[in-house]
């Protein structure tokens, strides 16, 4: 990402705080201050003021601050608050926007305790992370990496599943691939659940081994330059049953209506709906237990959300995943999931991976 993108994103925030009845805004999120200053470390604070923008670290980061951002960079040799309070101090700033859901009790009440006092913290919620959901094209291109980072791995990870094979064996070997093409990490803990436990839709790898007539559930995503991928894809022990083969065909054509609705102006809680509809028609709402989707980025779960109650709107730019599943307790279940970017005229599946059931 240029300097120039971070920097417009902190004109655009600093342009807005006066409407916002601000002097500066304070932002100690790691993904929120990547996003407006370039900065990767894992220790900071940014505060953003009308015509400049201050970014507070330690020692460790002298050298890869100043790579990184164009924002003036101080670093504390003692307690960043320290030098935090003194830059209000000398600003003279009297509210200061904070995020709330952000910041830890204790870094609020040093911080609260120590200001001037003419000067108070004010909360600010989810500013930032609206202004992430649209991303820009340089930002989506960095997710389609990631994307296909990510399926590499799937798909070269298939050559070497087989019968017998552990869940965490699988999962590990899925991770390593990953980080051989590219990625820093994996996104999330990567699920990997075989037989009835592919009813637990957050399972974590155990020794359990595949075993004929199992369904398999593959969750997993990559961090590849700081922006997340997700996928879900589904692989069968041995030729499947009617009843695995008809709930499979439940999600998909649930996966796919719920992707036929994403356009412009959709509501999240319309292309939930969506595929509610489908599974409801085979008699399987009842096992769809979580939302159909949710957005990604710097995040691997950020907005917005598409449940069912959720009542956003879906904009061109941003980028979601659509998964609906079944989970069926004793017997296991199925999720299909891509990740999806809403375009002017409808959306792009970003995921080249095939959705057919991967049958080992």
């Amino acid at each position: 990402m240029q300097d120039n993108a971070y920097e417009q994103r902190r004109r655009t925030v600093a342009a807005a705080l006066k409407e916002r009845r601000l002097d500066c805004l304070l932002v100690a999120f790691s993904p929120n201050l990547r996003y407006l200053s370039g900065f990767t470390g894992s220790n900071g604070l940014l505060l953003i003021l009308p015509d400049h923008s201050i970014l507070f670290t330690d020692p460790r980061y002298t050298i890869q601050a100043a790579q990184e951002s164009s924002c003036t960079v101080r670093i504390a040799k003692g307690p960043m608050v320290d030098d935090l309070i003194a830059a209000i101090t000398k600003t003279r700033v009297k509210r200061i926007g904070f995020e709330p859901a952000r910041m830890t009790c204790d870094t609020h009440e040093s911080i609260q305790s120590r200001l001037p006092r003419n000067a108070a913290l004010a909360p600010v919620t989810g500013w930032i992370e609206e202004l992430r959901t649209v991303k820009s094209p340089e930002e989506l291109a960095l997710i389609r990496r990631s994307v296909e980072t990510n399926s590499r791995a799937f798909e070269e990870t298939l050559r070497h599943v087989k019968k017998g094979m552990r869940e965490s064996d699988l999962a590990a070997e899925l991770e390593y691939r990953m980080r051989r093409l590219g990625a820093e990490k994996p996104a999330f803990d990567t699920i990997v659940a075989t037989g009835s436990r592919s009813a637990l839709p957050h399972a974590q790898p155990t020794a359990a081994r595949l075993q004929a007539g199992d369904l398999v559930v593959i969750d997993m995503g990559a961090f590849q330059d700081g922006y997340a991928s997700d996928m879900t894809r589904m692989l069968h022990v041995g030729p499947p049953g009617r009843q695995n083969k008809r709930m499979y065909r439940a999600v998909l054509e649930a996966q796919l209506a719920a992707i036929d609705a994403v356009r412009p102006g959709a509501t999240t809680a319309g292309v939930d709906r969506a595929a509610r509809r489908v599974l409801t028609r085979y008699g399987m709402e009842r096992a769809f237990i979580h939302s159909t989707g949710h957005g990604l980025g710097l995040e691997i779960h950020e907005p917005p959300r598409l449940g069912k109650r959720d009542k956003g709107c879906l904009r061109p730019g941003m980028a979601i995943t659509i998964e609906p599943g079944v989970y069926i307790e004793g017997e296991g279940g199925v999720r299909i999931e891509d990740t999806v970017v809403v375009t002017a005229n409808g959306c792009e599946i970003l995921t080249p991976s095939s959705k057919d059931l991967y049958v080992i």
